[in-house]
C-alpha cells in the first residue's frame, strides 16, 4: 500500500491540513459541478453533482470543499465566497464556444454549464484567484485564455489510449517541464490517470504548455506563470494517491484569502 492510500484510509492528515486546527476556518474551495439527468432511489431528476472524490480530496488536505451549481447569475457572489476554483471534469464542450464546428465524435455538450464555467473561470482569473483545472477544467481554462481544443484524439492517434474504456481511468506517464510551477509540485514525471478523447490544439495566449503525454505528446498540462496559481491538467488527480497538487492549491488559497 503507497503511503497516499493509507493516508485515505486512515484518515492521516496532511502538512497542510495540520495548519488549520478545528477552531481555525479553512480556506474554502469551489468546485464546479456536472449538470445532469440523475437517478436516486425512486427520484430520476436534473442534477447538479459531483464526484465525492473531488470533494475528498480538498477535505483531506485542509480545505473547505464548496460544491458550485453551474449558473450565469450571481458570479460574483459566488466567487466573494471562496478562496479558490477547482473546474472538473465532464462532459465535451460546445465547439461553437471556441469558434469551431461540431466534430461528429463531440457529443453530449451542455451549453449551460459551458457558459457559467467559463465566466466563473474567467471572473476567477482576474481577481487572481487560485484556479485548478481538471480534465475538461483544463479545457476551460484554456478556451478562457483563446485556445481551442482538438475534438478527437483517435482520429490522430488512432487509439483510444487516453479512454480505453468507458467508466474506468487509462494510465500513463506526463513529462513535465523542469523548472515548471507544476513541476516544483509534481516532478518531472507523475504517472496519472486520464479519460478524454479531446485536448488543447491552440493554447490560449497567456498560458504555457507545461506537460505532454508519453507516448504520443499529447499536451496534458498548462500554467499561467504570471498568476499566483493558475494550472490546468487533462488528468484526475482526485483519483490518484498523491493530492500534492491539491495542497499547493489549498495553500495558495491561503494565502489569497489572507490579502
Amino acid at each position: 500500500m503507497t503511503a497516499g492510500a493509507a493516508r485515505r484510509l486512515i484518515g492521516t492528515e496532511s502538512p497542510v491540513a495540520a495548519r488549520y486546527p478545528p477552531h481555525v476556518a479553512r480556506p474554502v474551495i469551489g468546485i464546479t459541478s456536472y449538470a445532469t439527468q440523475a437517478q436516486w432511489g425512486p427520484w430520476d431528476l436534473p442534477a447538479a453533482l459531483l464526484p465525492l472524490s473531488y470533494c475528498d480530496a480538498i477535505d483531506r488536505v485542509g480545505g473547505r470543499p464548496l460544491v458550485v451549481p453551474p449558473s450565469v447569475e450571481g458570479v460574483a457572489e459566488t466567487l466573494d465566497a471562496l478562496d479558490g476554483l477547482i473546474l472538473s471534469g465532464g462532459n465535451d464542450i460546445d465547439p461553437s464556444v471556441y469558434g469551431a464546428p461540431t466534430d461528429v465524435q463531440t457529443t453530449s455538450t451542455q451549453r449551460r454549464r459551458d457558459d457559467a464555467e467559463l465566466l466563473l473561470a474567467r471572473a476567477a482569473l482576474a481577481r487572481d484567484m487560485p484556479v485548478l483545472g481538471i480534465c475538461r477544467g483544463m479545457q476551460i481554462i484554456n478556451i478562457a485564455y483563446g485556445g481551442s481544443l482538438e475534438q478527437h484524439l483517435p482520429n490522430r492517434l488512432g487509439s483510444e489510449r487516453h479512454r480505453e474504456r468507458w467508466g474506468a481511468f487509462s494510465e500513463h506517464a506526463v513529462d513535465v517541464t523542469p523548472g515548471s510551477r507544476l513541476c516544483g509540485i509534481l516532478g518531472p514525471r507523475p504517472v496519472v490517470k486520464s479519460s478524454h478523447h479531446q485536448a488543447p490544439d491552440r493554447i490560449g495566449d497567456g498560458l504555457v504548455l507545461v506537460g505532454t503525454a508519453e507516448p504520443d505528446g499529447t499536451w496534458e498540462a498548462v500554467e499561467d506563470p504570471g498568476k499566483a496559481f493558475a494550472i490546468g491538467l487533462l488528468w484526475h488527480p482526485e483519483e490518484a494517491d498523491d493530492l500534492s497538487i491539491f495542497e499547493a492549491l489549498v495553500a495558495a488559497a491561503a494565502t489569497y484569502r489572507g490579502g
